[in-house]
């Protein structure tokens, strides 16, 4: 899937039934020789013109239960659906909650809602011809579009072949649908089953390490996976001090503006 992996691995590994699509080593993995692919990704602070969801000040945005969230852009099965989705590419484990837990679906529901959902800064005038991997996206589909209708032939694909909608198959059918996307196996016409997936691995991956402000990355649990200290507007207080480990909190751009520093505090 990708050169650039040393190994000669994929950076999500083939399903099996008694192990998740990417555990913690794929996502690191995948972080530390680049996602291809993600032309069109959302940046993990938002994109140009979507408003983050309110959230309470100084506090990360609760993780919901599916039945009761309120989205914008999601339906109830397609919310299903993603939480499934995310469930599998980033699984919660021993070292701390996965995607699903971390509200990647919200985050990604107000993405989609908003100007970079609409392809807002997308030139979409054709001709649209399959292009290198070089070129990035190359498709006519917004984001929005791309989602709603991949997550719609998902279903139809899984109902046709299992008898259920994707979000109701167990662990290793989901696993091993997700692979065949990888691969590009099924039909989902006009749209490549494989850059359906590749923008789900995406859109998963921004909303674990998104600012909280934004949805995702509820009590900045991909932050702590990684050591991020976040949004605090300044280190100099630690830039010299080397080899010592850095031992604050990540903060959020929803409290970092009431950050205060006290006398004597060098981590804030």
């Amino acid at each position: 899937m990708d050169e650039q992996a040393q190994d000669n691995e994929p950076l999500i590994s083939p399903a099996s039934a008694d192990q998740p699509l990417a555990g913690r080593r794929g996502l690191l993995k995948a972080l530390a020789v680049g996602v291809p692919g993600a032309a069109w990704a959302v940046t993990a602070r938002g994109a140009p013109g979507d408003s983050p969801p309110a959230a309470e000040h100084g506090a990360s945005p609760p993780a919901a239960s599916p039945a009761n969230r309120t989205y914008q852009f999601f339906n109830a099965q397609e919310a299903l659906a993603m939480d499934a989705i995310a469930a599998r590419l980033i699984p919660a484990d021993e070292l701390g909650p996965g995607a699903k837990e971390a509200g990647v679906t919200r985050f990604l529901d107000g993405q989609l809602a908003g100007a970079w959902g609409a392809g807002s800064q997308f030139y979409r005038q054709g001709p649209f011809e399959k292009g290198t991997p070089e070129q990035g996206y190359q498709l006519s589909f917004t984001p929005a579009e791309m989602i709603r209708h991949g997550l719609a032939a998902l279903d139809a694909a899984t109902r046709k072949q299992d008898g259920k909608p994707y979000a109701e198959l167990d662990e290793a059918r989901q696993d091993a649908w997700l692979h065949d996307l990888q691969a590009g196996k099924p039909d989902f016409s006009p749209l490549p089953s494989d850059v359906f997936f590749q923008a789900l691995l995406d859109a998963t991956i921004e909303g674990f390490f998104s600012d909280p402000l934004y949805g995702g990355n509820a009590d900045m649990v991909g932050w702590k996976l990684v050591g991020f200290p976040g949004a605090f507007a300044s280190f100099s207080n630690d830039i010299e001090r080397h080899g010592v480990i850095w031992a604050g909190k990540p903060v959020s751009i929803a409290n970092a503006v009431s950050h205060n520093m006290k006398p004597g505090d060098k981590h804030g």
